[in-house]
């Protein structure tokens, strides 16, 4: 790798600096350019919002129309940190910002708000276009292939006045080519992402020369990701199990677990068994207490309910019921429904004794214990929990230890599943920065 020198040792100077191309970053830079700044947009990858566009193969899933208690809720243990700033730019104000980029959103049979044409790329499209070709503002300058690499505090033209140098490792169309370049800033916000997704430039490079700089950042950890099981010999699902139900999903099955505190959760809905696990919405649903309870006692367990619209006494009735010459798995095909993968989970982790008790079985269809014993890698989780820890930070989300910077997104220590709780409150915080950017440079204006 051949480093070319800077042809320009002097920093180039922008008033407003973005670090980040996601949409935490983005909706700061927005914010920002209405408000009649020119804003500089670095990020590290050759285009903008490429986790955004992952994330909408699917049907991009905007934000939730639940109550704002209820969706605030789902924040857990920063709920108290995101409640206000939410409050002031929410799942509401998202819909109305999608609306007014041209793009209509319906909310769904489980209240989840979707794009019309249930894709991301649209509304990327649009997104891009009005951040270059503002009708009333300045447009945003994009910096792409500008990996962020560090930043500290330096004299602005003003004795009175801190600016903030930024460091880039920037790469040309070769990749063997790669040069270093600074630019001075009166404010930055700081968008870089979390853990997660490391190729499409969420890699957590971002955390040790924060902590350097004395920014505190508590140890980023996979959220929204699936789990190992423990199987019935401890050693995971058996290569049977594997082979024939590796990937299916389990659909209407509800799921309960205790959270470290000991309060009992449930909630209905599917997921999938993979060759290693569990993954899928509703294993997402419950992944930050069952993660915690790995790390606090070594393993966490689930409780699965292959029937929740079943009461146990008629599960009771059915299951004893004499079933003649029949088998097992046709007796519970025939009587209660179950089949393939839930009968397979059946056999994979009941002994031949429970099997074959009615009364047991019946509990285990009811409440089958699933048992698990590591979270997965981070890279492969949809999000990451830790990051820039809360009291580092002043209300504006400025840090308190570096004047003129400002912390968005995914950096910061915040978790919630999947549901379109993730992709709202980077938004929003992005929103917040940026007024918090605004009201400190005109705090500064004579």
């Amino acid at each position: 790798m051949n480093y070319i020198p800077n042809e320009s040792p002097k920093p180039q100077s922008v008033p407003v600096a973005v670090v980040g191309g996601g949409p935490a970053g983005l909706m700061a830079a927005q914010v920002l350019s209405s408000l009649g700044y020119s804003v500089h947009l670095f990020d590290a990858m050759p285009s903008v919002g490429r986790k955004f566009l992952l994330a909408g193969r699917g049907g991009l899933n905007l934000t939730h129309a639940e109550a704002f208690e209820h969706f605030v809720h789902r924040y857990g243990e920063q709920e108290t940190q995101l409640k206000p700033i939410l409050s002031e730019w929410g799942a509401d104000q998202l819909r109305s910002w999608a609306l007014a980029l041209g793009i209509d959103t319906f909310v769904g049979t489980s209240g989840r708000v979707f794009p019309l044409e249930m894709k991301a790329a649209p509304l990327l499209r649009a997104w891009l276009s009005r951040l270059r070709h503002p009708a009333s503002a300045k447009p945003v300058e994009f910096h792409m292939r500008h990996r962020l690499i560090g930043l500290k505090a330096c004299s602005g033209a003003k004795l009175d006045q801190t600016q903030v140098e930024l460091t880039f490792e920037v790469r040309g169309l070769s990749s063997t080519q790669v040069e270093t370049r600074q630019w001075t800033a009166q404010s930055v916000v700081l968008a870089l992402g979390g853990g997660s997704w490391s190729r499409l430039g969420s890699d957590g490079a971002w955390v040790p020369w924060l902590q350097a700089a004395g920014i505190p950042v508590n140890p980023l950890q996979p959220s929204n990701c699936g789990f190992h099981v423990a199987g019935r010999e401890g050693l995971g699902w058996t290569p049977f199990f594997i082979s024939r139900f590796a990937g299916k999903p389990l659909k209407s099955v509800a799921m309960e677990w205790t959270a470290p505190l000991g309060q009992i959760s449930r909630q209905q809905g599917e997921f999938v068994a993979s060759s290693y696990g569990v993954e899928g919405s509703l294993i997402y649903a419950a992944s930050a207490d069952l993660r915690k309870s790995i790390q606090a006692q070594g393993s966490a367990e689930f409780k699965l309910d292959l029937l929740p619209d079943w009461p146990l006494d008629k599960v009771v009735q059915a299951v004893s019921h004499p079933r003649g010459s029949r088998s097992l798995s046709s007796h519970l095909k025939g009587r209660l429904g179950i089949e393939g993968i839930k009968m397979a989970l059946l056999n994979e982790l009941l002994p031949p004794e429970v099997l074959r008790n009615s009364a047991q079985l019946a509990l285990a269809i009811k409440g089958l214990s699933i048992k698990l014993t590591a979270a997965r890698p981070m890279d492969e989780a949809i999000s990451t929990a830790g990051g820039v820890a809360w009291d580092g930070l002043d209300e504006g989300l400025q840090t308190k230890v570096m004047p003129g910077v400002y912390v968005a997104g995914e950096m910061l220590d915040w978790e919630a599943p999947t549901g379109g709780y993730l992709l709202t409150a980077c938004m929003a915080t992005g929103y917040k920065a940026a007024l918090s950017v605004h009201a400190e440079i005109k705090g500064d204006e004579p």
